[in-house]
């Protein structure tokens, strides 16, 4: 999205604080582009990595182009019950299910980027190089192929997103309850799965 011509720069001085993204929020709900287009940059990076670890692969950036023109739409309908990060997420998230069905795959390519190029910018990332680093990498993006979909959502947002609970929340559109019992789940399932793949290779 191109800013309008004219537009007002709130964080090109220097001397100014950034602003936060609800004053951002605010400016761009009132027609300031400029201050939309500051979200963009400010989450792009987030955006593209909840893409690609739900399995969007090489549509990612189409998924997230959707995803931002969505919520500038939207726009009106945040309240920020959450912030502004979890509730792009989740539209995000929402593009890449539409995505999967459109595909007739949802249960497929999950992680691909991030086991073919480990150098990728997703693995240099610090929150999911940790995970992905070392030896059980391969076998941990293995194993999280294996899990159901959603058990394998709620993983990437809690641990690969770095998202709190409440995050997690409000990007899968789940009650709490549902959100803390899945991880458990979800995480024992992942432990039964790695230690599967040591003793296979032991």
């Amino acid at each position: 999205m191109e800013p309008a011509a004219g537009g007002r720069c709130h964080e090109c001085d220097p001397t100014e604080a950034p602003l936060d993204d609800e004053a951002l929020v605010t400016r761009a709900r009132a027609g300031d582009l400029e201050a939309y287009n500051l979200l963009v940059a400010r989450h792009t990076a987030s955006a593209y990595r909840t893409a690609v670890l739900l399995g969007a692969g090489s549509d990612s950036e189409d998924v997230i182009q959707e995803a931002f023109v969505k919520a500038y739409r939207k726009l009106s309908r945040y309240r920020g019950d959450a912030s502004f990060r979890s509730w792009l997420l989740a539209i995000v998230a929402n593009e890449t299910r539409n995505l999967h069905r459109s595909r007739g795959r949802r249960d497929g390519l999950v992680l691909r980027a991030a086991a073919a190029d480990p150098t990728s910018e997703i693995a240099e990332d610090d929150a999911v190089g940790a995970v992905l680093a070392g030896e059980r990498r391969a076998s941990l993006v293995q194993a999280l192929r294996q899990l159901p979909v959603r058990d394998r959502e709620v993983i990437v947002c809690r641990f690969f997103l770095d998202l709190t609970e409440e995050e997690t929340v409000a990007a899968l559109g789940w009650p709490r309850g549902t959100v803390k019992s899945r991880t458990s789940r979800a995480l024992a399932k992942l432990r039964g799965l790695l230690d599967g793949a040591e003793v296979g290779h032991g």
